[in-house]
């Protein structure tokens, strides 16, 4: 719940954005920029120093979390978007660059932060790509991965828990056969999975993790990141299957025409954004501290609540699988009424926050026949309460019965 002083607002917006953030990100922010915001490997003068220790902090901080290798290989990025992009058009590129024209693999689940890069690249002429349907819950069968596989493809993209209907996907069985049956690089898109989800990258065969600050990890807008496993880059690989497609000023070796060759570097041209990624540690401490495990469970049990309270709502549909196979995601549609509407009225006679619309999904509501307005999603976080829950049920309740 948020507070200010004219209103509470019961805010279930958190698939989009986190809010309240943890405690302490504001704060470290705060202290940052009156301390030490200095540019981080652009100097060796004290200050430099200084704002180069906290990008690193929060590295190793997100290092740990998702079981990655080597620090140097969580590339910094300002959202999933970003990060997805850097994936995807880095793997696109070094298969062009071997005279391929390279075939991907992924989902009607996915946001259009793969969709859109992909139809791009497609239209270009620069890729094939196929999408695997999933089940009625949203649930991506493995199997239905592997056979899209081609004697070309070089790329599957699948999400770790979907935006719409909180689905799980069995992301480590999913690594598993990318790596089994094809030479593949797999990457997964863990917003808004990352935080809530045991990922580990290692374990799971994640090549590439993409993954935003400001959802589960409670940080601020504009963070977020990208790993970058041994298959996808190595320095030494004269062709590695991933290559950097944005140059520009590094802060090390600028005498030479191209990018340094050495991670993250490689992958991080310009002034990162040091104020987001000293948010984004404080966030990421608070929920290792809690845990990702406890912060689920926490989620679990209200959402289980808020189906419970919803279903009993005549006209209301409601999509996904069960609880134990979702994040905190719970999207709705009312017999007789729009999505928006319905999400206006939440907000101007309830003061609840909610999601309408299509959700940057738009294949997976054409899957489920929610097309073309969408559906209703609440979205819990960690700091929502059984108040919270209760409040939306009986506001869906006479939402629906007027």
């Amino acid at each position: 719940m948020c507070t200010n002083a004219k209103t509470t607002t019961a805010y279930l917006d958190n698939a989009a954005t986190s809010f309240p953030k943890a405690p302490g990100v504001g704060r470290a922010i705060k202290e940052f920029i009156e301390t030490s915001a200095a540019n981080p490997g652009r100097g060796a003068h004290r200050l430099a120093v200084a704002s180069e220790q906290h990008v690193v902090h929060t590295r190793r901080l997100l290092t740990k979390l998702i079981h990655a290798e080597d620090q140097d290989r969580v590339i910094s990025a300002t959202n999933t978007t970003d990060a997805l992009n850097i994936a995807i058009s880095g793997v696109i590129a070094a298969a062009n660059a071997r005279g391929e024209t390279p075939h991907v693999v992924t989902t009607v689940l996915e946001h259009n932060s793969v969709l859109r890069p992909l139809v791009l690249a497609r239209n270009e002429g620069k890729i094939t790509f196929t999408k695997v349907g999933c089940s009625s819950e949203g649930i991506v069968d493995p199997d239905d991965i592997a056979g899209a596989f081609e004697a070309g493809t070089k790329l599957v993209a699948v999400t770790v828990a979907s935006s719409i209907l909180g689905g799980v996907q069995p992301i480590a069985e999913i690594g598993r056969l990318v790596r089994e049956k094809s030479d593949a690089l797999f990457l997964a898109d863990a917003a808004p999975g990352i935080g809530l989800v045991d990922i580990d990258v290692q374990r799971d065969h994640i090549d590439l993790l993409a993954f935003p600050g400001h959802k589960a990890l409670l940080g601020p807008t504009g963070s977020g990141g990208l790993y970058v496993g041994p298959r996808a880059y190595q320095v030494d690989d004269e062709m590695p299957n991933m290559l950097a497609t944005r140059v520009g000023g590094s802060g090390a070796d600028s005498a030479s025409p191209g990018m340094p060759r050495g991670l993250p570097t490689y992958f991080e041209p310009g002034t990162p954004n040091t104020v987001g990624l000293v948010g984004l540690g404080a966030g990421v401490e608070y929920v290792m501290e809690r845990t990702p495990a406890a912060i689920l469970a926490h989620e679990r049990r209200l959402t289980a609540k808020l189906i419970a309270g919803l279903s009993e709502i005549r006209g209301i549909t409601l999509f996904g699988p069960p609880v134990e196979q979702r994040v905190g995601i719970v999207s709705v549609a009312l017999a007789g009424q729009e999505p928006g509407d319905v999400a206006a009225i939440l907000d101007e006679r309830f003061n609840i926050a909610v999601r309408a619309g299509l959700q940057c999904a738009p294949h997976l509501h054409d899957r489920l026949g929610t097309s073309p307005n969408g559906t209703v999603r609440f979205s819990v976080g960690p700091f929502n309460t059984d108040a919270d829950i209760e409040r939306a049920c009986e506001a869906m309740r006479q939402i629906a019965a007027a």
